[in-house]
């Protein structure tokens, strides 16, 4: 994986984060979501690179091969605010004061976090299989608890603890062959951790309290993404069944919005990478 890339760790302050980088051009952030890490880029980072992009694929605080503080009771430790404060960081020691970035899944809102927090340091950014925190909280029904209980399970305090790490390979299940068999190695190492597990869940359990109340700020305040952003979505996955079109949703949030489906499963980086590629290389490019 990740030939002529570069790995290292950078210590950010409270968080260390690993980190894989290559190529030469306009930086470029991808952001993994749960429970992947950096290394579901594998297949789309190279392209990127290809097409004259600088790429920089980290773990996110706690997940992977990256480590932040103990959870703290208030779960701000692992909010999107601070995840975005890492990846700010991460930048600017690799000499990148202004860059694109993308986020899937969890990454999503971390992304969001960052163009509003960060504004100066993000030109475009790219939202995959996500949207704002508080639209999927605003819209829960019956079917969205049913297919996405685990948002509420993973909030219990310690329960979910005992019950992921008790059987992670029941838990957490991945194909090989689907995910490249060194993303899946590295993917399952981390899912069998104790440490990483109870960060994802933090990352969970911050999505329903202090992430939800920043975001309702934001828009108390009239806060928006003032760059251009792009909305990318998995046609086999539920983000639209769920909510209908998420570019409409996203025109609540910022003033230039664009966005399409792409033929996918919700591992869109794994299972459509030529495809995702081209609609970031496109738009990154513009």
């Amino acid at each position: 994986m990740f030939d002529g890339f570069r790995a290292t760790t950078i210590d950010v302050g409270e968080a260390s984060i690993f980190v894989r980088y290559g190529g030469q051009g306009p930086p470029l952030l991808l952001l993994h979501g749960h429970p992947r890490t950096s290394a579901t880029w594998h297949r789309v980072a190279p392209r990127l690179v290809a097409r004259g992009f600088t790429v920089v694929c980290p773990d996110l605080r706690g997940y992977g091969r990256s480590r932040g503080p103990e959870p703290t009771p208030d779960h701000t430790a692992h909010s999107k605010r601070a995840v975005a404060g890492d990846m700010a960081r991460v930048m600017r020691a690799l000499g990148h004061d202004r860059f694109g970035v993308a986020g899937h899944d969890r990454g999503a809102p971390v992304a969001l976090r960052l163009t509003l927090d960060h504004p100066e340091a993000v030109s475009r950014v790219a939202f995959l299989d996500g949207l704002p925190l508080t639209e999927h909280l605003s819209r829960v029904d019956a079917r969205f608890a049913t297919q996405w209980w685990h948002w509420f399970f993973f909030a219990q305090p310690e329960i979910p603890e005992r019950v992921i790490t008790a059987d992670p390979d029941s838990w957490y299940r991945g194909d090989p062959r689907e995910m490249g068999q060194e993303n899946h190695d590295e993917w399952r190492a981390a899912t069998r951790d104790p440490r990483v597990v109870r960060a994802m869940l933090e990352d969970y359990r911050a999505g329903l309290t202090v992430d939800a109340r920043d975001e309702e700020a934001d828009r108390a305040a009239g806060v928006r993404i003032r760059c251009p952003a792009l909305v990318l979505w998995s046609l086999r996955d539920d983000l639209e069944q769920l909510y209908g079109d998420p570019v409409a949703i996203w025109r609540d949030w910022a003033d230039d919005v664009r966005g399409h489906g792409i033929d996918s499963g919700h591992h869109v980086a794994e299972q459509a990478p030529g495809p995702l590629a081209d609609a970031l290389a496109e738009f990154f490019t513009g």
